[in-house]
């Protein structure tokens, strides 16, 4: 898999987990839209960069991507936790104080249902000493009385005794009726009970299921936090030999920028005896055209996805240039001669993977070459073309991050913008 396709794949799949686990928001078709253009800005800041670094580097990305709606995970499954707690302890003590409610309604059922037997017993007792017995009835011998005092004596007795049945009767309705409402009460606190049992169950099985989604989440939080340290670490680690392998390359520009501008001299000296190198000639059919009067014809039909000018290495932090222009175009579309001219070097590079060198000869003064790199493989290895002339296909070989065609000008061996001359 090509390092661009890496660098697409973590940070895009880092921004869209992101963006699904956020609440649903009105404009999604946005948001693609910018995190398309996130992966897009990467890709072309790491342009050049070694291939262990750019993984390094947008796995990090990736990483701290995934960071503030991890934080929120865990924050949201915390307060998840407490509410779910904090209703499994409010239904906690609902629950005791209806055991409470309930243990006071038997104790006052059962007093009930013993003070009912005692006054049973009363109105029992009462009833066999007046209609029962073996000795004469209280009504007996108050008619049986002997004088008027005797007889008001025991007709007090009488009433004592009939006020006595009418309060035990009164007090034992009332006790019945008591015992009626404690025992609907009670069923009511039992009732009550057995849903509060229901309700804490399921509050503690919340309460369980948040503290491990919240632990859950706190772990995947911490694994991104050590993944996004041992990340860090690595890309330091890694700057060092990046810098010295850009020096290196740097150096090797160096030398093909002197070794063109030597041949540029010489050219312009064989220019000035009457020879102008053939690359003046036009002709062809190109692969994309000339635009707006150019000299040089599109070398590939795509999108300009980079343009030249300088860019900051979000890793080195330093600005550096970008020596041409991108073509955003799939791997294995063919890649033409933008002019007449001859093929000055084709073959490996480090850096720039398969290259193609032409130089047009003196144009407007100056000494024109172009070069055509990261290209899957080359169809023309030397000698001289044609404008239009098919020369090889894109790719994404060398210090590349993913297919497309990089094309570069230089005048007298001095990059300069592509814009100019296409």
């Amino acid at each position: 898999m090509s390092w661009r396709k890496i660098a697409t794949a973590a940070v895009g799949v880092a921004l869209v987990g992101t963006l699904a686990s956020a609440p649903a928001r009105a404009d999604l078709n946005g948001d693609k839209v910018k995190a398309d253009k996130t992966v897009e800005d990467i890709k072309e800041q790491l342009e050049g960069t070694a291939a262990d670094l750019v993984e390094a580097f947008t796995r990090l990305q990736a990483t701290q991507a995934q960071l503030p709606a991890a934080q929120a995970e865990v924050e949201q499954a915390r307060a998840v936790e407490a509410q779910a707690q904090a209703r499994n302890d409010e239904l906690a003590a609902a629950l005791a104080t209806a055991q409470t409610n309930e243990a006071r309604a038997v104790k006052r059922l059962a007093d009930n249902a013993s003070s009912l037997a005692g006054m049973q017993a009363t109105l029992d007792s009462l009833a066999a000493d007046v209609f029962q017995g073996g000795q004469p009835s209280q009504f007996a011998v108050a008619m049986g009385a002997s004088s008027p005092d005797e007889f008001a004596a025991q007709m007090s007795l009488s009433d004592t005794v009939s006020s006595l049945t009418d309060e035990t009767l009164r007090n034992l309705q009332t006790a019945r009726a008591d015992g009626v409402a404690q025992e609907s009460y009670l069923a009511a606190v039992r009732a009550e009970i057995a849903a509060l049992k229901v309700q804490a169950q399921e509050a503690l099985d919340a309460a369980v299921v948040a503290r491990a989604d919240a632990q859950a989440a706190k772990d995947a939080l911490d694994q991104l936090v050590a993944q996004q340290a041992a990340l860090t670490q690595q890309i330091e680690a890694k700057k060092a030999a990046e810098i010295a392998r850009l020096q290196a390359a740097e150096a090797e520009q160096a030398r093909l920028a002197a070794a063109l501008a030597e041949r540029a001299r010489l050219e312009k000296i064989k220019a000035g005896q009457g020879n102008n190198g053939g690359g003046n000639n036009g002709g062809g059919n190109g692969g994309g055209g000339s635009s707006h009067g150019g000299y040089l014809n599109y070398p590939a039909s795509g999108p300009i996805t980079s343009e030249f000018g300088m860019r900051f290495h979000p890793i080195l932090h330093y600005w550096k240039l970008h020596t041409g222009t991108d073509f955003g175009i799939a791997c294995g579309t063919p890649v033409y001669a933008t002019a007449n001219g001859t093929i000055i070097g084709a073959g490996w590079n480090s850096a720039y993977g398969n290259r193609v060198l032409i130089d047009h000869g003196i144009i407007q003064g100056v000494d024109l070459v172009t070069t055509y790199n990261h290209l899957t493989s080359i169809a023309k290895y030397g000698g001289n073309v044609t404008r239009g002339q098919l020369i090889g296909y894109s790719g994404t070989t060398g210090w590349s991050t993913g297919c497309h065609l990089h094309f570069e000008t230089l005048e007298d061996g001095r990059f300069v913008n592509p814009r100019k001359w296409i």
